[in-house]
């Protein structure tokens, strides 16, 4: 039986006179037609969110743990509300779907491929039509999905890595339905263990805490929980409604989301602006204070130090936030420095745990282990689990299919079939260190990942920047998909929803979001210049720019050295982070995160001055508030509100656009300070 029909016969109904315990332990009870239509409505949410602030900040988030709790909120509205292994499904639907227009490359691959010029370049600018970029979509779309069961196997069976993010989101459903705990106890590892991040709002549970510790944590879950219920909807509906009239009053009104804060001549000549967007608010209270404050450090060097420097200097002549003249273009190589010296730096234990298991895979094995290496800690059984054929088909298929899109779709001057194929190989050895940094420090560094690949083929097709895009791009998906995937199938785990029923949802969300995200990158194409005023893609400008200094090895006057001086800088910063991480010191999450310093200079300072509002709420509300139940999760309701109610009545914004609804007053610009003035 194949895959489809397998999924067109699990697709159904619960029967409700079923015994609960008896549907938990059947094949598939939790693939179920309400858990996947309320995993791709939420998904598709989160695809046109994520698209729309990729574009403008380079920045998306996964949203795992939000999916799950808006699910449940979703399913208290149902007559029978959804189990816990269907708000399994719910969360891994809505993560497939919703992680498309990175995946895909829709907020830096593409945009990039629109920068060409033909003289610098060899190709003119190269802009998707809706059925190139679905063809493309497609090619990209499966291979990290049938790549999930194999590294599932090693990672989260085998090794039991703990992918915080995952773990943490197991808890909030354990929560939610109030089930017991679930067993989080890893195996201690030579590796560096889990940082605190973004989204792991809970410590792991201890098998060992004291009674009246555990009384007064389940007193806490059940407060949360009776908050959730009662107030959860409110909550989320007027932080939803509050960030969508913000975002229309900054569409007749630009000047609301462009404030000149520190005057007018520094915002227009030196973009030091303040977006007061309660969507950037609440991605500073999903990121966390420390991630937060890591940017805006960034941003005071990059902007306040080094753009000054390089204009005054005369190295970058050009206005200031021109990408290619500019000191905005200048900084654009300290923050790629920053980025590929970080990742490196962090990838080095991975890489030396992987090489070390490689040689005792190798090694003989001594009678007394025998036991320990035949173990088997499955514990699903065979009909809920992936089966193997499923998986080498869907591998060869989705890399033969995926090669032949790739060359219908850009032809024989953008990439040769068999690079095409060797980005594919490239991907999926990729994929397997940005899991294994995923699941120990909850953070998958595909912009390292993507950069490595780039430096394979400037040596395999030296001199085509089209080439090295394309390929780079097919080798991050992989490491990209797998790695957001695996953090799903952690919860599932913990929770005991079957792989087989993700899976199926992992397949229908990656479907549909293709053409989701594809039509919404087209319309957004149609109404706004990308990279542009409004949308300025960042990530773009990164992946172009590699590319040409891996072909013609220039750059900006004086970067250079000031390339080296950060990289340095900030492999040192990297190395004493994993060094503390490994011994789980207390501080290790203070100490500044490279990526997000980064992310400070890419970004202008005004996306990186509101994230910091919402850093600074949420590591105040855990100090002061967050000791009474529910608090912790009610504030994640509403910064879900936040970021979905902006990203959704974007759509609205879109449409506006495209029928030549325009600003209704220019009212405190006075030129040049809003995105896209028109004076």
């Amino acid at each position: 039986m194949g895959i489809w029909t397998s999924i067109r016969s699990g697709l159904r109904e619960p029967q409700c006179c079923v015994n609960e315990e008896t549907e938990a332990h059947s094949s598939q009870a939790e693939f179920t037609f309400k858990a996947v239509a309320i995993g791709l409505l939420i998904g598709c949410l989160l695809c046109f969110t994520n698209l729309y602030f990729g574009l403008q900040t380079g920045w998306i988030s996964m949203m795992s743990l939000q999916s799950a709790l808006i699910g449940f909120l979703l399913s208290k509205m149902l007559p029978t509300p959804l189990s816990p292994q269907e708000i399994i499904v719910v969360q891994t639907t809505a993560v497939a779907t919703g992680t498309m227009p990175l995946a895909a490359g829709f907020v830096g691959i593409l945009p990039a491929l629109g920068l060409l010029e033909e003289e610098k370049d060899g190709s003119p600018p190269i802009r998707l039509s809706w059925l190139a970029a679905i063809g493309w979509s497609c090619s990209v779309a499966f291979f990290g999905v049938f790549l999930s069961p194999p590294i599932r196997k090693q990672v989260i069976i085998k090794e039991q890595l703990a992918f915080p993010s995952g773990t943490a989101t197991a808890q909030l459903i354990s929560v939610l339905h109030r089930m017991p705990p679930p067993d989080t106890t890893v195996r201690r590892r030579s590796g560096y263990r889990a940082i605190d991040t973004e989204d792991l709002t809970h410590p792991t549970a201890i098998a060992d805490e004291p009674e009246n510790h555990q009384e007064a944590a389940a007193e806490d879950d059940f407060n949360e929980r009776e908050v959730v219920q009662r107030e959860g909807w409110e909550d989320l509906l007027m932080s939803f409604l509050a960030s969508g009239a913000m975002t229309l009053a900054a569409y007749f009104f630009p000047i609301v989301f462009a404030i000149p804060l520190f005057g007018k001549y520094l915002a227009r000549e030196w973009l030091w602006s303040f977006t007061p967007s309660l969507s950037y608010v609440g991605q500073g209270i999903i990121m966390g204070f420390p991630t937060t404050l890591s940017m805006n450090l960034g941003m005071l060097v990059g902007w306040g130090i080094l753009s000054p420097m390089s204009k005054h200097s005369g190295w970058a002549s050009g206005p200031v936030g021109d990408m290619s003249t500019g000191a905005r273009g200048w900084i654009l190589w300290i923050s790629l420095a920053i980025m590929c010296a970080d990742s490196l730096v962090s990838l080095l234990p991975v890489v030396y745990e992987y090489c070390i298991k490689l040689v005792a895979w190798y090694r003989p094995t001594k009678p007394g282990d025998d036991a320990e290496t035949h173990e088997d800690l499955e514990v699903e059984t065979a009909d809920r689990l992936v089966p193997t054929k499923w998986v080498i088909y869907g591998l060869i298929g989705s890399i033969c299919f995926g090669t032949i899109l790739v060359w219908i779709v850009f032809g024989n001057d953008g990439i040769k079939p068999w690079a095409t194929l060797i980005g594919f190989m490239m991907g999926g050895l990729l994929s397997i260190l940005g899991v294994r940094a995923l699941g120990e420090t909850d953070l998958n560094p595909v912009s390292g990942l993507g950069k490595i690949s780039q430096l394979l083929f400037a040596w395999i097709q030296p001199g085509n920047v089209v080439a090295n895009i394309i390929a780079g791009g097919v080798a991050e998906a992989g490491a990209q998909q797998a790695g957001d995937l695996m953090q799903d199938l952690k919860t599932g785990h913990l929770i005991r929803a079957s792989p087989r029923a993700q899976f199926y949802g992992q397949l229908i969300g990656s479907s549909l979001s293709i053409i989701v995200s594809a039509t919404a990158y087209t319309l957004y194409q149609r109404a706004y210049t990308i990279p542009g005023p409004s949308f300025p893609a960042p990530t773009a400008y990164v992946w172009l720019s590699l590319a040409r200094l891996l072909r013609d090895g220039q750059l900006p006057q004086n970067s250079a050295s000031y390339m080296v001086l950060f990289a340095i800088i900030f492999g040192v910063i990297a190395g004493v982070k994993v060094m503390a991480a490994q011994y789980n010191h207390p501080y290790t999450k203070w100490i500044p995160s490279g990526i997000a310093f980064a992310i400070g200079f890419l970004n202008t300072p005004s996306f990186s001055l509101a994230r910091l509002i919402g850093g600074i709420i949420e590591y105040m509300y855990h100090k002061r508030v967050a000791k009474s139940g529910g608090a912790d999760i009610r504030l994640i309701v509403i910064a879900s509100g936040f970021v979905l109610g902006e990203g959704v009545i974007s759509v609205i914004s879109l449409v506006l656009k495209t029928y030549g609804v325009g600003v209704a007053s220019c009212w405190g610009c006075s030129g040049g300070i809003c995105a896209g003035c028109p004076a």
